[in-house]
């Protein structure tokens, strides 16, 4: 069997700095990241006319999968966290990183195309990438022909549930303080809250004593779980 090779074309650049805590589906959390494109890539003549289109299909690879990489051996089923975990269901039925070819594929929402320098930057709403994701192809996203809208999502078919987001007193007045020297800003608090409002725990683990930790922009954010919602506990910086 011939061996597909893909170029990649850009990086991604994201506050998400590690697996934990990344939205399980695109679009969940409205986060600002860009796609750092490289050459010959970062030419503007290659991004003309996609202004007129609100959202992207990014192709991309799972770069971090340390399982993977370490066994090439096939995995015919996974454990979605959708369904708690535990229950096992073919891969090609789910999204899981383990698959046979380390390929993910998202929708995001275009912002705009700019020249930095010599970088050529894609500015995207909505990704659900890791800080370093590797970029293979950006397609338009087409309206008419993409959004199937009797589609049928299995066990998937409905938003998961939010919580509510709770900042303690000692975390509260941490926070005030990262905002007063420009380590945190209100778009990153505002993206923090969302992306722990969908409980980034895995979903085996409900331990409400636990203090769980993730790393999110320039900050080490600790939080735990509770039948009142998601407390954050503790704000560090990164250094």
């Amino acid at each position: 069997m011939t061996e597909l090779k893909m170029p990649i074309i850009g990086y991604m650049k994201s506050p998400y700095k590690e697996k934990f805590g990344i939205p399980r589906q695109p679009n969940l959390v409205q986060v600002e990241s860009y796609i750092e494109m490289v050459e010959p890539y970062n030419d503007l003549l290659a991004f003309e006319g996609i202004e007129e289109f609100s959202h992207l299909w990014l192709l991309w690879q799972f770069h971090d999968n340390k399982n993977q990489q370490e066994s090439q051996k096939f995995r015919p089923q996974v454990r979605p966290p959708r369904l708690g975990g535990n229950k096992k269901i073919g891969v090609f039925a789910t999204r899981s990183m383990y698959r046979p070819s380390p390929l993910g594929l998202s929708v995001v929402q275009l912002k705009a195309v700019k020249k930095v320098g010599k970088s050529v930057r894609v500015y995207v709403t909505g990704s659900d990438l890791l800080d370093g994701t590797p970029i293979v192809d950006i397609k338009p996203y087409i309206q008419y022909s993409d959004a199937v809208i009797t589609a049928q999502s299995g066990y998937a078919q409905d938003e998961p549930e939010r919580m509510t987001v709770i900042w303690t007193e000692s975390a509260e007045q941490k926070k005030q303080t990262l905002l007063k020297h420009n380590t945190l800003t209100a778009q990153i608090v505002n993206e923090l809250e969302q992306v722990l409002a969908l409980d980034p725990r895995p979903a085996y683990q409900e331990d409400a004593e636990r203090l769980y930790g993730m790393l999110f922009s320039a900050i080490n954010v600790k939080f735990k779980v509770t039948a009142k919602g998601v407390e954050i506990q503790e704000l560090e910086e990164l250094l």
